[in-house]
């Protein structure tokens, strides 16, 4: 099932794949009974493949998943393939926009984020003839019709971890969520896991201590959704209030909210800093580069892309893909300002840990397997 091997993997240590974004923004109403403002990058023209996406509730400019995904589709555009988005300012949106698309006849509808599993089913089961891709969520057994794409971040969450424990100078690094979903909460077991092989790897070392989540009892911090700043920002005040000094939301656009939070204790002496998710922080939210160590990325924009390029060429296969660091599906990002900050014998430690969990001699459990 891991049929993307080509896609673009960069170099950090052994292995980085950058996530590159260009978000686009939009005017939304809710509805219950009718899709919300569609648009697309270029008018679509008679004979062209139309690719059609339904965001997620945390909107095209997210600077997270939905972004990319947006990202993936613009990509995909050339002289023969289109695009348009509906945005979904609420659950109740996703039924009616997918409905709206496939009365448009387009070529494939992606949908975008793990709340849309069902629905997505739903309608590719009556409507057998309509491809889809789904970003964020697979199928056992898998449906025909449905090109299911997921990203095993577990491994590069694990790295993360172990990069924030190796970083770390108040031996306390925090991660929370958005909402509680096998999509976050996958990351945030790798992270967590991966703090605490740092400290087996390190035994004369005072251990790291993760706030905000554990693998084991599956009990941790949540916003309670993917949008409201404010959240973030006291959440990761209070991670910074209790010692933690490098904090990793899993959270979309809350991140920025931890992020205002990561500024201000620096602003105030503190030397706090964080992991950004889904994306490389630095082009997604530059404003704040200098805080992010790396970003624990999974290569939405290339599948999205690829799924969308191989339908319009009769190509569409259908069924899970997994991405992983083997085949460039999740990596660390590059470390940006961190480069001469990150010591040597911390990266040759991470390339080392990146090889032993390709080759299956290093364990990434989670809860939340996808």
């Amino acid at each position: 099932m891991k049929r993307l091997l080509w896609l673009s993997v960069l170099v950090l240590g052994a292995g980085a794949l950058v996530a590159p974004l260009a978000a686009s923004s939009s005017s939304a109403t809710t509805s219950r009974t009718a899709p919300v403002h569609s648009t697309t990058t270029k008018a679509p023209q008679a004979g062209k493949f139309l690719a059609c996406m339904v965001t997620d509730t945390g909107g095209i400019d997210d600077r997270s998943f939905n972004a990319s995904s947006w990202q993936g589709v613009q990509e995909a555009e050339s002289a023969t393939i289109s695009g348009k988005y509906l945005q979904s300012t609420s659950e109740s949106n996703y039924v009616p926009n997918i409905n709206q698309f496939i009365s448009e006849k387009c070529g494939i509808i992606v949908t975008v984020g793990f709340l849309m599993g069902d629905d997505t089913a739903s309608a590719a089961k009556k409507n057998p003839g309509q491809k889809f891709a789904i970003v964020d969520y697979s199928y056992s057994p898998a449906i025909k019709n449905i090109d299911a794409l997921v990203f095993n971040t577990v491994q590069d969450g694990f790295l993360g971890g172990y990069l924030a424990a190796g970083m770390s100078k108040t031996h306390k690094v925090a991660t929370f969520g958005g909402l509680k979903l096998p999509t976050v909460t996958i990351y945030m077991d790798g992270f967590w896991d991966g703090v605490q092989y740092y400290n087996r790897q390190h035994p004369k070392l005072t251990p790291t201590k993760v706030l905000g989540w554990s693998e084991v009892t599956q009990n941790g911090s949540f916003t309670g959704d993917f949008t409201n700043q404010t959240k973030g920002e006291q959440l990761t005040a209070t991670f910074i209030s209790e010692g933690a000094d490098i904090v990793f939301p899993v959270a979309g656009n809350v991140g920025l909210g931890a992020a205002a939070a990561v500024k201000s204790a620096d602003n105030s002496g503190g030397n706090v800093n964080m992991e950004w998710v889904d994306t490389d922080g630095c082009v997604s939210a530059p404003q704040y580069c200098k805080y992010f160590i790396t970003s624990v990325t999974k290569g939405i924009q290339a599948a999205v892309k690829n799924s969308i390029v191989t339908t319009a060429a009769g190509q569409f296969k259908g069924g899970n893909y997994i991405g992983t660091l083997a085949n460039g599906g999740v990596a660390l990002t590059p470390f940006h300002d961190f480069s001469s900050k990150v010591p040597t014998t911390l990266k040759n430690e991470l390339a080392k840990i990146k090889a032993g969990i390709e080759s299956g001699k290093i364990l990434t459990p989670t809860r939340s397997p996808v």
